[in-house]
């Protein structure tokens, strides 16, 4: 079946490596990192330190268009959808408001809202806003980027803890395919990085340790990888069909998701290999058409092996390129795959990879083509694959072509 074309008409984004594209690339591809020990602390129990990625920006000095109070994810949604109008052909006044969608991910939004009020009620036993609910509640950022748009077409959120902005922006995709809408707001945004939330991710065991001030390992499919460093951030994108409207073209061209059906926090291979062959099966393409993916890779030691199993047994002895820019940014949970996106977008315009990490030691049960050079320079990128594989067994992959 062959699909109307989703053009990509502009985004914008806020992430721990850069707010502006300038930038954003520099780090993705010269491999610098934004990731770094912070200590956290909580009263009544011992101080301790995690890795994290964190933004510039000062939630507290962004209005928005409700005029509540804006939790910090909130912020960066909204901040990620003004440039991304900025740069976009979209002419707003010419679209019925029906017509505008909004599909929005994060895996848990407005919680930094809510860590901060538990700690008003039980912390300091004060009074706390009013406003508490709104400005926690999940599809608070969905909302405001409504509001801000005057949309009135369909306004959703997903939470598919990591897998969160990629659902949205496939499901997005699909409202434009069956011309439910004429365009379409998709994309994600998340910020965890509060003493409470912090202390939540580390009694997990998912992020890398810090001791004595140094992180462990937390490179993707190194052999000594010990967990993610949690990061945070934002990125939107405006979503239509086709058009002649002149500028460089990407287009959203596959998307596959389902759940492995079996596990809260242990992937399934069988069902990973079968969302990645949907969304080549989506796009009209072959897995030769695949020039690079953008793995999931979150350097977790379960995680990373069934990836690269999943990987391997999809593109067989295809060598089919393969990083994690998690190592650059930390693990932006809802949002990244809107970051990742964004990513994917660099490397086709560039035609250049993002390195994977350049000291990488591979793990031997690993046997993937992995990046890790910086600016690994490439020829005729026409189409990428990015995977989010999530807690609670949801699975996505979508592919963007040039």
């Amino acid at each position: 079946m062959t699909h109307p074309r989703v053009q990509i008409s502009g985004y914008g984004f806020i992430t721990p490596i850069g707010r502006e594209i300038e930038e954003f690339e520099r780090s993705l591809f010269n491999h610098h990192s934004a990731i770094k020990s912070q200590t956290v602390q909580i009263k009544g129990h011992p101080d301790f330190n995690v890795p994290v990625a964190t933004c510039d920006i000062d939630e507290k000095n962004y209005l928005s268009p409700s005029k509540l109070p804006c939790d910090r994810a909130t912020a960066m949604a909204l901040l990620s959808l003004d440039k991304a109008l900025a740069n976009s052909t979209l002419d707003l006044e010419s679209i019925e408001r029906d017509r505008i969608g909004i599909f929005w991910g994060s895996g848990m939004a407005g919680a930094s809202s809510f860590d901060q009020t538990t700690n008003l009620i039980y912390g300091l036993q004060t009074r706390i806003r009013p406003t508490s609910v709104v400005t926690a509640m999940p599809n608070a950022p969905a909302a405001e980027l409504a509001i801000k748009m005057h949309a009135q077409g369909s306004c959703i959120t997903y939470a598919c803890a990591c897998a969160s902005s990629s659902i949205a922006i496939g499901e997005g995709m699909r409202a434009i395919r069956g011309g439910w809408l004429d365009v379409a707001i998709v994309g994600g945004s998340e910020s965890m990085l509060t003493p409470g939330m912090l202390m939540a991710w580390n009694s997990l065991r998912v992020m890398a340790p810090v001791k004595d001030g140094k992180i462990s390992s937390f490179i993707p499919f190194s052999k000594d990888r010990t967990g993610f460093a949690m990061g945070e951030g934002a990125a939107a994108f405006v979503l239509e069909k086709e058009n002649n409207k002149p500028g460089k073209k990407y287009f959203l061209s596959g998307f596959a998701t389902n759940s492995d059906g079996q596990h809260m926090t242990n992937p399934q291979t069988a069902t990973q290999v079968k969302v990645m062959l949907s969304s080549i099966k989506d796009a009209g393409l072959e897995t030769k058409d695949i020039g690079y993916i953008n793995a999931h890779g979150t350097a977790t030691v379960v995680g990373d092996l069934t990836e690269s199993k999943s990987i391997q047994t999809v593109f067989d002895t295809q060598n089919v390129l393969v990083s994690s820019t998690k190592s650059l940014h930390g693990h932006l949970l809802g949002a990244s795959g809107a970051v990742e996106l964004l990513a994917c977008i660099s490397a086709l315009e560039n035609q250049r990879l993002p390195s994977n990490d350049t000291n990488l030691i591979a793990d031997d049960e690993i046997q993937l083509n992995l990046v890790n050079e910086k600016n690994r320079n490439v020829s005729s990128l026409t189409h990428v694959l990015s995977n989010s594989f999530a807690f609670g067994g949801t699975n996505a992959s979508l592919i963007i072509s040039k």
